[in-house]
């Protein structure tokens, strides 16, 4: 019992850091240099982990890791990062949260993997709880950051759903990560430099920003959530997870000085049940969404999220549910 409880002690920073990186970038970060703030976050994260792992990608994984890396790391964070300053930050990595429910619904549409009524239940709560996050009459929630962050979660739904049918041959988890965060911010420099030009001036608060959303709400997090599954039920995981929108949301009250509504709460507390809800069972592995299909991103892989699914975790796979609340 106590050994489990440092495991989820250290799986907890994963989520945690999550959380934190919508108010890092939105705070301190350049608002007008997505493509440098995605690529300063996910470079020097890969390079850190290729530099552990001590592995290059083998055959087929060239090609895979450059798709998974455009698709989970270059544009995913790059949304992630224009969402977290447009949007507050209670309300970013609120949307994020209801990643692994947008991801079992594009796996019904794209590899055949039907929901069970639970699941399509929590997805219904979850699109509810959003709508009643957004939907406030104010006026004040930007809507371009609405869609960024819709966008965000679509596709690295998508990007997982590939990784998914691919990750299947024993492939290193920390390694695949690793190249997918390499390959994804080298895609995003030269991008970055013909779209924004030079690099912008940072100030030493942003450089320490961009030195914590690197090292430590993606280079440190990645780990520290593969270590989780590899020693925790992926349901135990799941429940950990949930603190990435609960992080977000109260660095947003209580740090960032955001006001929720009584209705925007209720649409919080229906997001996470409706995300507890749809969270694939062992029962429904035969009709459902596979305990191997996400880490969730995202939830970004931010803040969601990771961009490679737990090929190695079986024994957690077998004993509970996918984990929700992936990377933002």
């Amino acid at each position: 019992m106590e050994a489990n409880l440092r495991w989820v002690a250290l799986t907890a920073v994963a989520p945690v850091a999550w959380g934190t990186n919508y108010y890092v970038t939105h705070e301190f970060l350049p608002s007008d240099s997505p493509l440098y703030g995605a690529a300063l976050r996910a470079l020097p994260a890969g390079l850190v982990l290729l530099g552990l792992c001590r592995q290059r990608p083998r055959g087929a994984w060239w090609w895979r890791s450059a798709v998974l890396g455009l698709l989970n790391v270059s544009v995913f964070f790059v949304l992630v990062y224009t969402a977290s300053q447009l949007l507050p930050t209670s309300i970013a990595s609120t949307v994020m949260a209801v990643s692994p429910l947008a991801m079992m619904l594009l796996a019904w549409v794209l590899v055949s993997e039907r929901p069970g009524m639970a699941h399509l239940a929590g997805a219904t709560i979850g699109l509810g709880g959003i709508c009643l996050m957004l939907l406030t009459g104010a006026g004040g929630v930007s809507v371009p950051g609405i869609l960024a962050s819709t966008a965000a979660m679509l596709v690295s739904a998508f990007g997982h759903i590939l990784t998914k049918r691919w990750n299947n041959t024993g492939t290193d988890v920390l390694a695949s990560t690793a190249w997918q965060l390499t390959a994804g911010g080298l895609f995003l420099l030269p991008v970055a430099a013909a779209v924004e030009g030079p690099p912008p001036t940072l100030s030493a608060p942003a450089l320490l920003a961009f030195g914590y959303v690197a090292l430590v709400a993606t280079a440190l997090a990645f780990v520290a959530w593969f270590t989780g599954l590899r020693h925790l039920p992926a349901g135990t995981v799941g429940m950990v997870g949930l603190l990435n929108p609960v992080t977000g949301v109260l660095l947003g009250t209580a740090v960032a000085g955001e006001v929720l509504t009584a209705q925007q709460l209720c649409g919080l507390a229906l997001v996470l049940a409706g995300v507890v809800l749809g969270r694939p069972t062992r029962a429904g592995r035969r009709g459902g969404v596979s305990s191997r299909s996400s880490l969730h991103p995202p939830s970004h892989p931010s803040a969601g999220p990771p961009p490679s699914a737990p090929c190695e975790d079986e024994e957690a796979g077998e004993q509970g549910a996918a984990p929700v609340g992936g990377p933002g």
